[in-house]
């Protein structure tokens, strides 16, 4: 795949702790927010306002999104599995589909889904167009850029927001990467975003030189793949490629191997 008629216009990522009040054009949404929705929605709207772009992108505007682990506080699941278990301590699906899963705060789903980050970015920036959402690493913010740069190429878009979010400080997922082989040293909360454009008529901040993406078949449950990443930082899960792209300088060569059979890597000029 030649990309060289693709530029990134805009740049925007965070890590940790941040407030998206500011980005937010119904204040009320703040409620139905978790932290990986927060962390998307400010990374998108600092990637946005550094292309330069007005907030309400609309019809002509796309959003390719890859999604860490679903996040879930321990307090969450104990409640949870409280409601959920019978008089001998066995659990019950009978008991966890009434008194289980009324025993949680009914806006805790709409804070852990893959696809609630997508709904607050593109409601809040007006995004329009087409949208994809995949899931949960870093391969997979992959297939999302592929897919954008696909879309841009066909004329089907003007605009696309690439962007890679992770709610990782949480118990759930904390608990998933301490049982891998070998088991996670470092993870982080980390969002970033491109604006990714076909000549456009602005400065751009990086050009995409060199994409590319195979895919090596497997049986998950024989044999495992050792991920390896290099041009960027692994904790950061889908966010890492695009995290590197917002600090780095000159040219940036990125190179994956995913746990999910995903191996890829692109090269990237920067301004």
């Amino acid at each position: 795949m030649s990309p060289d008629s693709l530029a990134v216009t805009g740049l925007g990522a965070v890590t940790g702790y941040c407030d998206p009040v500011p980005f937010l054009r119904v204040r009320k949404q703040r409620k139905f927010m978790g932290v990986q929705d927060d962390l998307a929605v400010v990374a998108a709207g600092r990637a946005i306002e550094s292309a330069g772009l007005p907030r309400a992108l609309g019809q002509r505007a796309g959003l390719y999104m890859a999604v860490g682990y679903i996040p879930f506080e321990r307090i969450d699941m104990d409640e949870l599995l409280k409601g959920s278990v019978d008089e001998r301590g066995a659990f019950s699906m009978a008991r966890f589909s009434t008194v289980g899963y009324e025993s949680v705060n009914p806006l805790l789903t709409f804070r852990c889904l893959s696809n609630m980050p997508a709904y607050h970015v593109s409601a809040n920036f007006d995004v329009q167009g087409p949208y994809v959402v995949t899931y949960p690493g870093a391969g997979q913010f992959y297939l999302a850029l592929e897919e954008a740069c696909a879309a841009l190429k066909a004329g089907t878009i003007d605009v696309a927001l690439v962007a890679g979010v992770a709610h990782q400080k949480n118990f759930l997922v904390q608990h998933h990467f301490a049982r891998l082989d070998p088991p996670a040293d470092r993870i982080e909360d980390a969002a970033a975003c491109l604006v990714l454009e076909r000549a456009p008529d602005r400065p751009a901040r990086a050009h995409l030189r060199e994409l590319a993406i195979a895919y090596e078949p497997h049986n998950p449950f024989e044999e495992t793949t050792a991920p390896r990443e290099t041009g960027a930082d692994p904790a950061m899960g889908p966010a890492s490629l695009a995290v590197a792209l917002c600090g780095a300088k000159g040219t940036l060569r990125h190179e994956l191997v995913a746990r999910d059979g995903i191996r890829a890597s692109s090269t990237w000029e920067l301004a």
